[in-house]
């Protein structure tokens, strides 16, 4: 009997360690994570024509279902999510990329938008004519020569996977830092199509961040 009790308590001492280590393997992953990237460059400009700045014409891809920047080499493919290219954005979708891609612009703040609502409606890109994010999100001061993004743009993001995202444009600078309206034209122009910005992406496929 003694024998029979023992053996007993070693094999629930063996499952309650199993079950501990089980319960340990399984963490819970977050589906809604928030991000900022800083300086990323969007056809940074290389020269002047006709005495008005000009890039080499290519759109920084970027990925933010993996946070990561994506080679112009897989511009037709589903690795990228939204492209930089000076003031204008696209994302992969229509005549833009082979994604699901789609978006358009929430007027409010951030951290308010907490879900996308069923009546929303995605645009997709219609290049030249028209994009799923319009120019609305910064404003330019021509005396001055500055661009800077309109506080209370969110845009809302469908990625190329066809989940969803929200991204807020904080500054167009190199550093994240505009320059002053007295810099010289040549510093504006070396610091300008530099993108910050922070996004938060729902892994889920839901509309709620």
């Amino acid at each position: 009997m003694r024998k029979s009790g023992f053996f007993i308590a070693i094999s629930f001492a063996v499952l309650l360690l199993a079950s501990c280590k089980k319960e340990e393997a399984a963490p819970v992953v977050p589906t809604v994570v928030t991000n900022t990237v800083n300086s990323l460059p969007a056809d940074t400009i290389v020269g002047l024509v006709n005495g008005r700045p000009v890039g080499a014409g290519k759109y920084a891809f970027y990925s933010l279902e993996s946070n990561t920047s994506i080679a112009s080499a897989d511009s037709n493919s589903k690795k990228w999510d939204i492209g930089f290219r000076g003031t204008t954005i696209i994302t992969n979708g229509g005549n833009s990329g082979p994604g699901s891609g789609g978006g358009f612009t929430y007027v409010g703040t951030f951290d308010e938008l907490k879900t996308i609502s069923a009546d929303s409606i995605f645009k997709v890109d219609n290049a030249p004519s028209s994009y799923a994010i319009s120019a609305g999100w910064y404003s330019y001061n021509q005396p001055v020569n500055l661009i800077t993004p309109v506080p209370g743009k969110v845009l809302v993001i469908r990625t190329a996977s066809g989940k969803f995202a929200k991204l807020e444009i904080l500054n167009y600078y190199k550093g994240g830092v505009t320059p002053a309206a007295s810099a010289s034209e040549a510093d504006k122009l070396s610091k300008q199509r530099y993108y910050t910005f922070k996004f938060t992406y729902q892994s889920n496929g839901s509309k709620n961040f």
